[in-house]
């Protein structure tokens, strides 16, 4: 399995294909994680075309089961992320 990319990856790829200096890159990833954040908790839809679109979802509360004992357990209503990849991203993935 791939090692997984960190954040500080991220803004060192960001730094390096704009020849941004990292504090001024790590700015950047910030400032756009915060305004996809922002939309996604107004219950807007974030699509970056290409690339692919996020949007929340509510999760119905249901029943489930503790691992450890076996037991019912009542799990809360929630909202959640979903990520649909886009065509180009798609293609990129599978161009193997």
């Amino acid at each position: 399995m791939a090692k997984s990319i960190t954040r500080a990856d991220i803004i060192a790829s960001i730094s390096s294909d704009t020849g941004l200096k990292k504090a001024d890159s790590e700015r950047a990833l910030t400032a756009a994680l915060n305004a996809v954040q922002e939309a996604l908790c107004a219950g807007r839809k974030v699509t970056l075309v290409g690339f692919g679109a996020f949007s929340v979802t509510h999760r119905k509360a249901r029943m489930g089961r503790d691992p450890q004992t076996g037991q019912p357990i009542q799990i809360g209503a929630s909202n959640t992320v979903k990520f649909r990849a886009g065509k180009v991203l798609k293609g990129a993935l599978n161009q193997q």
